[in-house]
C-alpha cells in the first residue's frame, strides 16, 4: 500500500507570523503584555512582619496609599516585562468610598471559606503577543458593599456558604456598568487603548473613567536610583491630552488621550509613593501621595500636582451616560516617534486577526459552545502571566536606608532560599487569588500555553530548573507561602507534553520541522538533580516508598500530612511513591527521546527503568496495594513495626494508574544498549521485573507497556473509579469516595482518633485552615492526567481490556472510550446542558440566564462533587485551563 500524500502545510497567519518573528528575536512582541498583577497587597513578598501574616500587614485598604516593593496591581492592565511602567484602568461611580483601581476581596480570615475576590470580571480575548487583548468588568453604580461583605461572611461558619457580591443585591435592577477594555498593538511599542462604558441600568447615571500610568517605585528601595518622571505635554498641538514617560533604561513613550464624549480629559499628577500622613500620621509625608488622585478626584483635595508631573497619572474623563446607551473612550501609548494607522483600523485589524488565531485552535466539527470555552480559557491563560518579582535574600536581609525586617524573619519563612532571586513574567495560578508561581500547577498551566505559545510554555518550565529558582540541593520551589513545600514531580511529565504539542504543531505549517530536542535536553539534566533529591530527601528508610508530604493532596486524609503524624510511626504514601513512579518512566521516555540523537542516554533511560521496578514491586510487596480492596492506600508504618492500612478510597489511590508509559515497536533499533540492558535485567531479577510483566507483550501496534498497575489491577482499580456510589460524577472524578457521606471512616490508634467522610463542595473541617479543600471536589488536573492514563493504556490493550462504565451497569466499553467518556463530562461542566444550565454556573440564576452574563465563563480552582458548581479561586485558575488542551489536542489527534 503506498504511503499517505504529506499533509499540505497550513497557512501560519497574522499572529503565528508575529510569534515566530518574536521567538527568533526580531520584533519584540512580547515586550508588552498584561504582566500587571491583580492583587500585590498580602502576598508574601510585600510581608514585612514578625508574625508573617501576609494579609494583616500589607491589607486592602492601604493599597490605595501605600507604594509596592515588589510589584503593581491594577484592572485590566500592562506593563513591560520587567514592570518599570504600567498602564491600568480606574473607574469610580461617584458613590463608592475609594476609586476602583483594584479588585476587592476577603483575606483568609474574613473569608468563611479562606481568602475570595468579590467582583465580577472576565478575559473575553487574547493572542499570545498581547497583539490584542479584551477584559470585560461589572461595576455596580451604587455604593460598593465593602464592609456587608467582610462583615457577613466573617458571620458565617463553614457549614453556610459564601456571601457573594451578587448576592448583597446591588446589582438589582441591572444598576451597572458593562466596562470593556481592549488593547491592540499597532506595533511591538504602539498600542491602541480603547475603554467602552455602558449604563446597563433604567437611569441616567456618571461614571468617571481613569486611564493611569504609572512607574513602579524602585527609587525608594535602591538608593541612588533618580525616580523616572511623566509630564504633561502640549507643545505639538496633538488632539488631545499627553503624558509623556521617559526612563533611562525603557526610553521614552507617550500616552495621548484623545478627547472623549465628555470633551477634553483633565490630566492629574501625583507620585507613586506613600502616603505616610493618611496611613501612619506622619508630618512630613509627600504632598502628592499614591492617592493624591483618588482624594483629588473623590474630594476635591489639593492632592494633586498643580505642576503636571510625577510618577503616576490619570486621564480623567467625567461621563454622563443615558440608561442604556454606551461611550468609548480612546488613547494610544506608544514610543516616542512611533507612528502607524488610526486607532480604529488597528482595533478592527487586530480583533479579526485574533479570529483568525482562535479559529486555528479548533478542531473540525467543534459545536459553537465549545468553540466559546475553547477561546476564552485561551485568554484567562494568556492574561494569566504576571511580572513576578522576589529576591529572597534582600526581602530577609531589608533595603539600605529602610527599617530592618524582625529578627524573626531570619529562621522563618523561606529562610533557606536565599538564592532564589526571581523578576520574570511566569503564568500564575489564578491572577487574584494565588498571584505568585507554583512550581506543579505551572507544569500544567504549559501544557495548556503550549498551544498557544510554545516557545513561552518551554521557557517557564526550563526557568524553574535555572539555578536562581531550583534549589542547590535539587528542590524546585513549591509557591512563595512556602517554598520548600513537596509538589508532585510533573516537571518531566509536562516537558514531554509540550514537546509533542510544539512539534505536531509546527509540523501544521513546516512538514520539515522537527522535535526542539535542545529544549528537553536542558530541563532533563536539571531534572536529574531534582530525582535525586526525591530519593534522598523523600525515602526515609531507602525501601522505594515515598513519603511526600502535602503533595497538593493536604485535605484528602485523616490528618495534615505536612506535618508530624498523630501517632509513632511514618506514613508510606500511595500517590508519593507513584508519582515518583511516573517520574521515573517521564525522564525514562525522555532519555529514549534525546537517545535518538545521542545514545549515550541510552545509560540512563537503563537507570529509570531499573528505578521504576524497584518501586513497582516496593509498591506490591509492602502493603500499599491492597488484594482484598483492589485498591492502593497510604499505610502508617509504626515504630512498633507494624503496618496499618489508611481505607479510603480517594484520589491517593488513583494515582497509581497514572504511573504508566508505551515503548514504541522500534525501540529496539532505535535503543539497542538500553533493550538489551532491559533483557538481562529482567532475566536476572525477576523478583522485579515481575512487576513490568507488559515489557515482553507487545500490544496494540506491537507496543511494549510499562506500568505500575496489572492488567487485573486495572480492572479491579477502576471498579472504584469508575463506581457512581465512589469517584465517579457525572462531571468528573471526585476526590474522595460518595459513600462517605454514609459511612465515615474512621481509625483509633494509640488512643487517637482520626476519621473523615465526604463533602463535595467547600470543606467544613478547620484542620487544614485557609481554602485546603480537598474532602470530596472535582479537581481538574488530576482528572486530566487520569484521561492521558487511560489513553496510554488503550493505545496498548486497544479492544481487548474493557470495562463496565459505570461499574455495575453491565455497559462494557474499551478503555479510550472510557476515557473519551471522562473528557466528555470534564467538558460539560461549561457546556449548556438539556435544560440550558451551565453546571459550573451552580445555583446562580443570573449567571445561568442572563444574556450579559450567561456567556461569560470562568475557571474555577475546583469543582461541586455533586453538581459541577464551580468552587475556590473563581474566577481564572491556570491549572483549570487544561481544558484547553482537550479541546485543541483533538486537532492534533486527528492528524
Amino acid at each position: 500500500m503506498a504511503d499517505a500524500a504529506p499533509p499540505t502545510p497550513e497557512r501560519r497567519g497574522a499572529e503565528r507570523e508575529r510569534l515566530a518573528a518574536a521567538d527568533r528575536r526580531e520584533e519584540p512582541w512580547r515586550r508588552w503584555g498584561p504582566y500587571l498583577a491583580e492583587r500585590a497587597w498580602g502576598t508574601v513578598r510585600e510581608d514585612y512582619s514578625a508574625t508573617g501574616d501576609a494579609w494583616a500587614s500589607f491589607p486592602f485598604d492601604q493599597a490605595v496609599a501605600r507604594a509596592y516593593r515588589w510589584n503593581e496591581d491594577g484592572m485590566a492592565g500592562v506593563c513591560d516585562d520587567q514592570q518599570r511602567l504600567c498602564l491600568a484602568l480606574s473607574l469610580w461611580n461617584g458613590r463608592d468610598p475609594v476609586l476602583k483601581e483594584r479588585m476587592f476581596g476577603l483575606t483568609g480570615e474574613e473569608g468563611n471559606h479562606g481568602e475570595d475576590v468579590k467582583e465580577y470580571w472576565w478575559y473575553v480575548d487574547a493572542t499570545p503577543t498581547s497583539s490584542y487583548l479584551a477584559w470585560r468588568y461589572h461595576y455596580p453604580q451604587g455604593p460598593f458593599p465593602y464592609d456587608d461583605l467582610r462583615s457577613t461572611n466573617r458571620a458565617r461558619s463553614r457549614l453556610d456558604p459564601e456571601y457573594e457580591l451578587l448576592d448583597t443585591g446591588v446589582f438589582d435592577d441591572d444598576r451597572f456598568w458593562v466596562v470593556d477594555v481592549r488593547w491592540a498593538k499597532a506595533s511591538p511599542d504602539d498600542l491602541c487603548w480603547e475603554i467602552e462604558v455602558t449604563n446597563a441600568g433604567p437611569d441616567d447615571a456618571v461614571l468617571d473613567v481613569l486611564p493611569t500610568i504609572w512607574w513602579r517605585n524602585r527609587w525608594t528601595w535602591e538608593p541612588g536610583r533618580p525616580a523616572p518622571r511623566l509630564t504633561a505635554r502640549d507643545d505639538r498641538g496633538v488632539d488631545g491630552a499627553v503624558v509623556q514617560a521617559v526612563d533611562d533604561e525603557l526610553g521614552a513613550y507617550e500616552l495621548v488621550a484623545a478627547d472623549g464624549p465628555g470633551g477634553r480629559p483633565q490630566l492629574l499628577f501625583c507620585d507613586n509613593e506613600t502616603d505616610t500622613s493618611w496611613l501612619w500620621g506622619a508630618i512630613d509625608g509627600p504632598a502628592f501621595p499614591k492617592n493624591g488622585i483618588d482624594r483629588h478626584v473623590r474630594l476635591g483635595a489639593a492632592t494633586v500636582n498643580q505642576g503636571r508631573t510625577g510618577t503616576k497619572a490619570a486621564v480623567w474623563h467625567h461621563l454622563a451616560v443615558a440608561a442604556g446607551a454606551t461611550a468609548i473612550v480612546t488613547l494610544r501609548f506608544r514610543r516616542v516617534g512611533t507612528t502607524g494607522p488610526a486607532h480604529a483600523e488597528v482595533i478592527a485589524t487586530r480583533r479579526a486577526e485574533a479570529d483568525e488565531f482562535a479559529a486555528s485552535l479548533c478542531p473540525a466539527g467543534i459545536a459553537d459552545d465549545e468553540r466559546r470555552l475553547l477561546r476564552q480559557a485561551s485568554a484567562g491563560m494568556l492574561w494569566g502571566k504576571q511580572f513576578f518579582h522576589y529576591d529572597v535574600a534582600t526581602w530577609l536581609a531589608g533595603d539600605p536606608g529602610q527599617p530592618p525586617p524582625p529578627a524573626e524573619r531570619r529562621a522563618g519563612r523561606n529562610a533557606e532560599w536565599v538564592h532564589l532571586n526571581a523578576r520574570d513574567v511566569i503564568s500564575m495560578p489564578d491572577p487574584w487569588e494565588y498571584p505568585w508561581f507554583a512550581a506543579w500547577d505551572l507544569a500544567f498551566h504549559c501544557v495548556a500555553l503550549a498551544h498557544l505559545d510554545a516557545e513561552f510554555a518551554k521557557r517557564q518550565l526550563v526557568l524553574l530548573c535555572r539555578e536562581w529558582y531550583m534549589h542547590p540541593n535539587g528542590q524546585l520551589p513549591a509557591y512563595e507561602w512556602e517554598f520548600s513545600d513537596v509538589n508532585p514531580p510533573v516537571h518531566a511529565w509536562a516537558a514531554l507534553q509540550v514537546l509533542e504539542i510544539d512539534w505536531r504543531t509546527r509540523l501544521r505549517f513546516d512538514p520539515a520541522a522537527e522535535p526542539d530536542l535542545d529544549f528537553l535536553e536542558r530541563v532533563f539534566h536539571k531534572l536529574l538533580l531534582n530525582f535525586t533529591w526525591w530519593v534522598n530527601r523523600k525515602d526515609a528508610n531507602g525501601s522505594n516508598v515515598f513519603e511526600g508530604g502535602f503533595l497538593g493532596l493536604d485535605n484528602i486524609g485523616l490528618f495534615d500530612r505536612s506535618k508530624p503524624l498523630p501517632v509513632h510511626g511514618r506514613l508510606e504514601q500511595s500517590d508519593a511513591t507513584a508519582w515518583m513512579a511516573m517520574y521515573c518512566l517521564d525522564l525514562l521516555q525522555a532519555a529514549l527521546v534525546l537517545g535518538r540523537r545521542n545514545r549515550a542516554y541510552e545509560d540512563v533511560a537503563s537507570k529509570f527503568f531499573e528505578h521504576f521496578t524497584y518501586i513497582a514491586a516496593a509498591m506490591a510487596e509492602q502493603g500499599l496495594w491492597d488484594d482484598a480492596d483492589g485498591f492502593f492506600y497510604d499505610v502508617i508504618a509504626l515504630e512498633s513495626g507494624g503496618l496499618v492500612p489508611v481505607r479510603v478510597c480517594s484520589m491517593v489511590g488513583v494515582v497509581p494508574l497514572f504511573a504508566a508509559t508505551l515503548l514504541e515497536a522500534d525501540v529496539a533499533e532505535v535503543a539497542p544498549d538500553f533493550t538489551r540492558r532491559v533483557e538481562w535485567f529482567c532475566a536476572n531479577r525477576p523478583q522485579y521485573a515481575m512487576h513490568v510483566g507488559h515489557i515482553h507483550h507487545p500490544g496494540c501496534d506491537d507496543r511494549q507497556l510499562l506500568s505500575v498497575l496489572t492488567g487485573d489491577q486495572l480492572r479491579r482499580l477502576l471498579g472504584h473509579v469508575l463506581d457512581s456510589d465512589e469517584l465517579l460524577s457525572d462531571h468528573g472524578l471526585r476526590s474522595l469516595t460518595e459513600r462517605l457521606a454514609h459511612q465515615p471512616y474512621t481509625l483509633d490508634l494509640e488512643g487517637v482518633h482520626l476519621g473523615i467522610d465526604y463533602e463535595p463542595a467547600e470543606s467544613t473541617n478547620a484542620l487544614f485552615g485557609g481554602t485546603s479543600n480537598w474532602r470530596g471536589p472535582v479537581w481538574m488536573p488530576l482528572n486530566y492526567l487520569a484521561v492521558s492514563a487511560l489513553r496510554t493504556y488503550a493505545g496498548y490493550y486497544g479492544d481487548d481490556l474493557r470495562v463496565e462504565l459505570p461499574t455495575g451497569s453491565g455497559r462494557s466499553c474499551t478503555l479510550g472510550e472510557v476515557a473519551d467518556d471522562l473528557e466528555r463530562r470534564l467538558l460539560s461542566l461549561w457546556l449548556p446542558g438539556a435544560d440550558g444550565r451551565r453546571p459550573v454556573f451552580g445555583g446562580v440564576e443570573r449567571l445561568q440566564h442572563d444574556p450579559r452574563w450567561n456567556d461569560l465563563l470562568v475557571f474555577p480552582e475546583y469543582f461541586h462533587g455533586d453538581n459541577g458548581a464551580g468552587l475556590g479561586a473563581s474566577h481564572q485558575t491556570g491549572w483549570t485551563g487544561l481544558v484547553v488542551d482537550l479541546l485543541a489536542r483533538r486537532r492534533l489527534r486527528a492528524r
